[in-house]
């Protein structure tokens, strides 16, 4: 009896455990880049969204004040690949306090309005973020302009230099009232 039980040829040959550890690095070596991937796209989102709440905080203020608001860089730092805490840097009650705008905890992107001043028809949003710690900023915008005003287009670039006052980045040129990125580069990644 003990002859048939030290002959069982049950379980795994060190080959054929190989090979399975070989299959497992290969599908993870193709999915780790395509899950960073999608992960830096999804910190993105968070730029293209708050501009997009910004640009709503600011037409309601124009439709009850019958201005836009300049808001300044807030946070003050760029964050990097990790969110930072979100402060207002026009102080207490200006700024997107005086929107009535503010993200929820923490954040990937820098924000800012810049605002004609006086006649208060035409802004720019820019946002500026290093959301894969690369070192190189991608900028998102939205630039809203009056043609018929004296300071109209071209006169009103975002706070972050990568923002033209001709419009957003765009295939066919730049565009007014789209919110998307400020440059070629921007958006894309290391990965």
């Amino acid at each position: 009896m003990s002859k048939l039980i030290r002959k069982s040829n049950k379980g795994f040959t060190l080959i054929e455990l190989m090979i399975v550890v070989a299959i497992i690095g290969i599908l993870a070596a193709i999915a780790i880049p395509n899950f960073m991937r999608f992960q830096l796209k999804a910190k993105s989102s968070e730029g293209k969204v708050n501009i997009a709440a910004i640009r709503t905080a600011q037409e309601s203020y124009l439709a009850e004040f019958g201005s836009y608001v300049p808001a300044p860089i807030s946070p003050g730092e760029v964050p990097g690949a990790a969110k930072a805490p979100y402060e207002n840097g026009a102080g207490e009650g200006l700024g997107f306090e005086q929107l009535g705008w503010s993200p929820e905890g923490r954040v990937f992107f820098q924000y800012a309005v810049q605002a004609v001043p006086v006649t208060g028809v035409a802004y720019t949003i820019s946002a500026a973020a290093d959301i894969d710690g690369a070192g190189a900023l991608q900028y998102w915008g939205y630039v809203k302009s009056a043609p018929d005003v004296d300071d109209g287009p071209g006169s009103l670039p975002g706070v972050h230099g990568a923002c033209s006052a001709t419009g957003i980045y765009g295939i066919g040129g730049n565009k007014l009232d789209v919110v998307g990125p400020c440059d070629a580069t921007s958006g894309q990644s290391a990965f």
